[in-house]
């Protein structure tokens, strides 16, 4: 993922092992970000960056998934970054049951959702360290937390807002045993309180955002 913002984060760990902030953050805005060559050229740092933190073995599964990735199907397996292309495709592009962008799971389609978008890029302005969105959504999971590495204080405001949104990610790639889930779980972890449980849970502890026009989250999804 190209820079979005003017400064960057310095990854850095406590003498106790604990991953700042930011370097949960960056890594995890990497790695969920759509593959690319300096996404597979740059696994080496990610792992060093976050090498002997408590979070190392969460990141662990997506990094190796992210070297050897799954053939497509039959026949010439293409290459590695085509192999990774295919899968983050199939998983968070044509499949809604992981989608990365935050507002559709409070917001869906509904009419609320262009203000909630105008409301998060207004974060971003204020903040003075947004350059360009590349045309991407500003409620992109990946973006916010690049975001968050750069500016923790804003950053976590805005994860927190959208809790719902992340743990409901989260729960469906452990569900669906993705590799991605122990990144989103590390995300998670830096938020107050312990992560809900099921997706039950979840309407339970943030129902009050769900809009009247319900898409992402149903009243009557079962965990």
């Amino acid at each position: 993922m190209s820079p979005l913002f003017s400064r960057r984060a310095e990854p850095v760990a406590d003498s106790s092992g604990y991953a700042s902030i930011s370097s949960v953050c960056q890594g995890a805005a990497l790695l969920l970000s759509y593959p690319d060559e300096a996404l597979l050229d740059g696994l080496d740092l990610v792992e060093a960056a976050l090498a002997g933190t408590t979070v190392a073995a969460q990141f662990a599964p997506l990094v190796e998934h992210l070297r050897n990735p799954p053939a497509a199907g039959t026949g010439d397996p293409g290459s590695r970054l085509a192999r990774c292309q295919v899968y983050h495709v199939a998983e968070f592009d044509l499949s809604r049951k992981h989608a990365l962008h935050l507002t559709y799971w409070t917001d869906g389609d509904t009419r609320r959702r262009g203000n909630v978008l105008a409301e998060i890029k207004q974060v971003y302005r204020d903040s003075g360290l947004m350059v360009d969105t590349h045309g991407e959504l500003p409620d992109y999971l990946p973006m916010v937390l690049e975001f968050t590495a750069v500016d923790p204080e804003r950053g976590l405001e805005l994860l927190q807002r959208f809790r719902a949104s992340v743990e409901l990610i989260r729960l469906g790639l452990a569900a669906d045993h993705l590799p991605h889930a122990g990144v989103v779980e590390a995300v998670c972890a830096l938020l107050p309180g312990e992560s809900p449980q099921t997706r039950a849970d979840v309407q339970a502890r943030f129902g009050q955002v769900q809009p009247v026009e319900l898409v992402g989250l149903s009243l009557t999804t079962r965990s």
